[in-house]
């Protein structure tokens, strides 16, 4: 026989919501790191890439790994190329953290830049439907975009540091309201 606690209000996940006070511990704590963060935006630009770069190495060894594992799969060289390929940008990142984080901050320019015009484009083609959203959403994306690579390399000095740190500040913010939330009507 199986037993079930109830007594926990369940969310759209089915999982038990957290209690208040954990979602403000969680809230305050996101909300400090995102302040320290943007105190100073350069330490942190290298330090997240050099997380970057760390977490890169992991997941290049496992596939690596992965494609020694699993050889009857298909794609054998393909799976070890990647692992290299991301080894490979893993040991830049860890060995010049801010030169990595030039690349990185590049990349992020231009992908945003690419993907606020095809959001663009994707809204002025179903404008009927509500695309003056998904147009302000390209836009937005082609500004961030131009911001990056106009302003590039200064821009890599700060540019992870400021979204990291805007991240947690927004992360906790959301923590934090979760916890006002109204309590649950008892059944």
């Amino acid at each position: 026989m199986t037993t079930f606690d109830h007594s926990a209000p369940l969310g759209a996940t089915g999982l038990p919501q957290p209690s208040r006070w954990v979602c403000v511990l969680l809230g305050l704590f996101m909300v400090f790191a995102g302040l320290m963060v943007l105190g100073d935006i350069a330490f942190f630009t290298v330090i997240s890439a050099l997380f970057i770069g760390w977490m890169a190495i992991a997941a290049g060894v496992f596939e690596v790994f992965h494609a020694f594992w699993t050889k009857g799969w298909g794609g054998f060289v393909w799976q070890v190329i990647l692992g290299i390929l991301y080894i490979a940008f893993g040991v830049v990142l860890v060995s010049q953290p801010l030169t990595g984080a030039l690349l990185l901050t590049y990349v992020l320019g231009v992908a945003l830049l690419v993907s606020g015009v095809i959001r663009m484009l994707i809204g002025m083609g179903r404008w009927q439907q509500g695309g003056g959203i998904m147009i302000a959403s390209g836009l937005f994306g082609v500004i961030a975009g131009l911001i990056i690579l106009t302003g590039f390399p200064t821009t890599g000095i700060w540019v992870l540091g400021l979204l990291l740190g805007i991240d947690l500040l927004s992360h906790g913010i959301g923590w934090m309201t979760l916890a006002w939330r109204p309590a649950p009507a008892a059944a």
